[in-house]
């Protein structure tokens, strides 16, 4: 493996290669994130999530206020149903969507962390190799 010889005895000193793997979380935790962050890569699914943190809204309102059609409406209110971001409440004839406290939890967590960095000075441009 080719690396740079300062980094190379760090990792050494570090027990090598298999230290760092034994430091990744099991395979199915990285699974569940990788598609808890698949779920907040869409615009959609974040827009419903920052629009349920204010109040609980029925499917009409939140398609006048996105401006999509029912369908693709539904399909992102079922995933984020099945990461059990927001769950649905019928009351009558509407189904009522709330937010989780995961989901309350997530876009607070998501509310910080992009303050946090809008509040960092812009990024120097790097020739650095990665």
């Amino acid at each position: 493996m080719a690396v740079p010889d300062d980094l190379r005895q760090v990792i050494e000193d570090q027990g090598g290669t298999e230290a760092l793997r034994a430091l990744l979380p099991d395979p199915e935790r990285i699974r569940t994130d990788s598609r808890l962050f698949h779920t907040l890569s869409d615009p959609i699914r974040l827009s419903i999530l920052f629009l349920l943190q204010s109040q609980p809204l029925c499917v009409s309102v939140i398609k006048e206020v996105l401006r999509v059609p029912d369908s693709k409406l539904s399909y992102h209110l079922s995933v984020l149903q099945s990461m059990r971001l927001i769950r649905g409440e019928r009351q009558a004839n509407w189904i009522v969507y709330h937010e989780t406290p995961l989901g309350l939890r997530i876009v607070a967590q998501v509310e910080e962390l992009t303050r946090t960095e809008r509040e960092l000075p812009p990024p120097e441009a790097s020739s650095a190799e990665g």
